[in-house]
């Protein structure tokens, strides 16, 4: 399993409700993407967390992640939601079971 997790900080005008507008619109957007097995995505609880915003993504194979970032569903969620309302992103890929061999 593949887990994709992408943290972001919102640029300084993004409000509360658009934060939940963006939350929304991640999962009725991503979970339309066949090969996307689970869609979560959040909001920060520390308002310490320089994060406020996270998605995560799972995935049975590598090969299915490189699939869903050139989806046009995807591509069109990146400038729509993630362009106009963030300023930097952490993106950070794991291996729940690294001896897996992957189709």
């Amino acid at each position: 399993m593949i887990h994709h997790l992408v943290l972001y900080k919102l640029k300084p005008e993004v409000t509360p409700q658009q934060l939940e507008e963006m939350m929304m619109h991640t999962r009725i957007q991503l979970l339309k993407i066949p090969v996307a097995l689970n869609v979560r995505c959040g909001r920060r609880i520390d308002p310490k967390n320089e994060w406020p915003f996270f998605v995560a993504v799972e995935f049975d194979s590598k090969e299915k992640m490189s699939i869903f970032k050139e989806d046009p569903i995807y591509i069109k969620f990146i400038e729509e939601i993630v362009k106009r309302n963030t300023v930097e992103l952490l993106v950070l890929d794991y291996e729940t079971d690294p001896k897996r061999k992957y189709a």
